[in-house]
């Protein structure tokens, strides 16, 4: 049966609320299928704003792969502002796709990409405004498959009632899988109903159904075991890995928005995963083995994105991009390519060890020149090997000082607050860091305009890390860190002005906290903040961590367990974490060594790319290996440019 848009009603209530060009939808590359052709349709759903949302890589990716394919359709859709959903309240407007501006709730799969957890409580006014309930455990034959995906998909339990699946791991092969799946059970008829599916997505061992389990509690609230409770079903969920990726250079025909996003540029993620080994970093952990593009494909991919959007931004993306085996050759020649257009190259994410002044200049040949940043993350040497971040003060400055020698004016040094071990000294040695950094300028340049921005966010241990049986520090500590801190700063007559700083309190941090390494029971207290207006959690206008607290109190009111019990306990080895059924490939006993040799003695791992394996379990358990150049191959420069 044919789904008719709702736009008709939408677009007249739209000059009443704010940014409405955001839910009009048409953007360039945008794809709207004939709904009676295809077999299974999906939702694809970024929870926040269209702002943020668009430029989602993982969405666009998924957006493309599954609209090449015939008898399938895909759709986006993201969170609407307050103002919006009051108006398709009262109107009864359902949650709509901006492609087709078609109901969400008519879709055969809802899937929704999670990169943090403050988006819980958006995925929860979605599904309302859909008209579903919000427990898969309500929902009835005709309501989409709610399907989790991304980082935060590693430990989906505190959502576990809300969604009716998840998967771990690349999305590019699972998403064709599961559409395969979709369309056997169509076609046979839907046998056994919603749960037949669910099975048969279950079955495989890549698909997550936490209906499927049961989890049983000790007395004191730790996690007793999580088990199977249908026959079939796999004692753990294992995550999903595309080795080769060149065969998927997507997106080729990158959506352009409308409105104004985060980044208006094309991205091309040059590799995929990190062996650096930083023990706070969740996303270098989950998404091992590294897998590298070649050169070749990635010229190809610019070249294609430039033509189809227009953009004239291209960013080089990776967790650390100067860390690809060629990005000398790929920068030298992306820059040849363009060189004399108007189209800027952009490498984001750059470690200290990594960068070189060659490789900078050649991404600022067409003379846009940005300030550099750098991610020391802990303040002290110290702090650093804890964290097996393995870069010394005296490589920052060495860097910054070519750096400044060669025309740049601006750096910005990224901090973590909080971490394991962290003390009150080894803040304050941000400061003096940032004064070595303001000196170096000065020294190098013979001028007194230079600056140096220093922004610094609370550390919330993650799932899947070595840090993930740490104690998070409480708010109240970061806070008064942070204020000591920013006094250093400001009461500093000689460096004070060129130095800024850019903080976020710890109170978002603790409710992270609570959510990344939550289990089911903080279901409930998702749900109640939801209830009370809790919206777009992750903007600081919105948040409110008084009410995450009185809902947290409410809930957990009879114990045995509380906010702090998530956030600021240290957890034993032996302890069953919640996401322990949930395969990311990494050895439990090896993290727990890591963690163990970061707080005794600061031990440093080297990285696996360049030194022999040192046992982190992914590469055998996952049939994977490190897959890196370089290739010798060399991008030709194009036969015509239209600058």
């Amino acid at each position: 049966m044919s789904v008719e848009s709702v736009f008709a009603r939408l677009e007249p209530l739209l000059p009443s609320v704010q940014k409405p060009i955001q839910y009009v939808g048409g953007e360039l590359n945008s794809t709207v299928k004939d709904w009676d052709s295809a077999e299974v349709r999906w939702a694809l759903m970024y929870p926040d704003a269209y702002e943020v949302g668009l430029p989602n890589q993982g969405v666009q990716i998924l957006y493309e792969v599954l609209n090449e394919r015939e008898g399938v359709l895909a759709e986006r859709t993201y969170s609407v502002w307050p103002d919006l959903e009051a108006i398709m309240r009262e109107h009864k407007i359902p949650q709509f796709t901006v492609d087709g501006h078609r109901p969400v709730g008519a879709f055969d799969i809802l899937g929704v990409s999670f990169s943090t957890e403050l988006g819980y409580t958006n995925l929860l006014t979605a599904l309302d405004l859909a008209g579903m309930p919000l427990l898969a455990a309500d929902r009835r034959e005709e309501d989409p498959i709610v399907l989790a995906g991304g980082h935060a998909a590693f430990n989906p339990e505190p959502i576990a009632d809300f969604v009716d699946a998840a998967v771990l791991g690349d999305g590019e092969e699972i998403s064709l899988k599961i559409t395969e799946v979709i369309r056997e059970w169509k076609r046979e008829g839907r046998p056994e109903g919603r749960d037949g599916l669910l099975h048969r997505l279950a079955v495989s061992g890549g698909v997550y159904v936490p209906k499927f389990y049961d989890v049983t509690y000790l007395p004191d609230g730790r996690i007793q075991r999580v088990a199977p409770n249908r026959q079939g079903v796999p004692w753990q969920i294992v995550k999903h890995t595309v080795m080769d990726l060149d065969a998927w250079p997507y997106p080729k025909n990158p959506l352009v928005p409308l409105a104004e996003t985060v980044h208006e540029r094309f991205s091309v993620e040059i590799f995929r995963g990190c062996t650096r080994g930083c023990r706070f970093c969740q996303a270098g952990m989950i998404t091992r083995p590294v897998r590298e593009r070649s050169i070749t494909t990635i010229g190809d991919m610019v070249q294609q994105g430039l033509k189809a959007s227009g953009f004239n931004e291209v960013g080089l993306l990776s967790l650390s991009s100067a860390d690809h085996s060629e990005i000398g050759e790929v920068a030298k020649g992306l820059a040849d390519r363009y060189e004399g257009t108007k189209t800027s190259l952009s490498l984001p994410s750059t470690r200290v060890d990594a960068f070189n002044i060659t490789l900078a200049n050649e991404f600022s040949r067409n003379g846009r020149r940005s300030g550099l940043t750098f991610a020391p993350e802990g303040g002290s040497e110290r702090m650093r090997k804890v964290i097996n971040k393995m870069v010394s003060e005296d490589d920052l400055i060495r860097t910054v000082t070519t750096a400044y020698e060669n025309g740049w004016r601006q750096v910005k040094l990224y901090f973590m607050c909080g971490l394991p071990t962290e003390e009150d000294e080894d803040v304050m040695a941000i400061a003096d860091m940032a004064r070595r950094v303001i000196q170096a300028g000065r020294d190098a340049t013979g001028s007194r305009d230079i600056r140096c921005t220093v922004s610094i966010g609370g550390f919330v241990p993650k799932p899947h890390t070595p840090f993930q049986w740490a104690a998070q520090a409480d708010h109240e500590t970061v806070d008064r860190r942070l204020r000591a801190l920013r006094d250093e700063l400001r009461n500093d007559k000689r460096y004070g002005r060129a130095i800024g700083m850019r903080y976020h309190d710890g109170k978002p941090s603790v409710i992270e906290g609570l959510l990344s390494r939550g289990d089911r029971r903080v279901g409930a207290v998702i749900r109640a903040v939801w209830e009370d207006g809790g919206r777009f959690d992750g903007w600081s206008e919105h948040f409110s961590y008084e009410r995450w607290m009185a809902k947290a109190a409410e809930v957990f009111e009879e114990g045995p367990v509380d906010l702090d019990w998530y956030t600021v306990r240290e957890r034993e080895e032996v302890e069953v974490l919640p996401w322990d059924h949930l395969d990311a490939g990494l050895d439990r006993e090896w993290l727990w060594q890591d963690w163990r040799e970061a707080i005794d003695d600061g031990a440093e791992v080297e990285d696996c790319r360049w030194t022999p394996c040192y046992d982190c379990g992914v590469c055998p358990s996952m049939g994977t290996e490190i897959q890196i150049g370089p290739t010798g191959r060399k991008l030709l420069p194009l036969s015509v440019v239209n600058g």
